[in-house]
């Protein structure tokens, strides 16, 4: 019975790495972009004041600001689970990868404009520096794997032929 529950605890964490892996992809996939799409509203000039207040504020506060878009969507990302437990799968999905999509650009935008002050914390740096250093390790076993270089294969040949054509 012992063996079945070492089994099993193998194959959790298996699953669980690949499930933050994925995780790991998303944010990597979208977080230059998301970035990069917000980072265009900095041409309004009221956007641009806020971002340069934003990038000013002390470390303690910049922590807290970090964290305030993902509180602000916590009801947003409730109130889509509610959706689908009641029937309204396409609405709640929908809603669920919109708040996931806005979170992560706000998220990489306030994380890009006050890195600096929250790297002059030494908690931060070491996390920072941790989550990092599992982040690479977590990439890089994902792009070794079978299905990641099947993947990359298919990728090259549709947008090959798409170029093509």
């Amino acid at each position: 019975m012992h063996g079945k529950a070492s089994l099993f605890r193998r194959i959790g964490a298996a699953l669980g790495t690949w499930l933050l892996g994925l995780l790991v992809l998303f944010e990597e996939w979208g977080w230059r972009p998301l970035v990069r799409l917000l980072g265009l509203l900095a041409r309004v000039p009221a956007i641009a004041r806020l971002e340069r207040f934003v990038a000013a504020l002390r470390p303690a506060v910049a922590v807290v600001v970090l964290f305030v878009p993902v509180l602000l969507l916590v009801p947003v990302k409730v109130g889509a689970l509610c959706l689908i437990a009641g029937g309204r799968m396409l609405w709640g999905v929908t809603t669920l990868v919109a708040a996931k999509l806005l979170g992560t650009a706000v998220v990489a935008r306030l994380f890009q404009l006050m890195r600096p002050q929250l790297l002059r914390m030494g908690w931060f740096a070491r996390a920072y520096e941790r989550w990092s250093t599992w982040k690479a390790q977590a990439l890089a076993r994902i792009r070794a794997s079978l299905a990641w270089r099947l993947a990359r294969v298919f990728r090259r040949r549709v947008f090959g032929r798409r170029a093509r054509a």
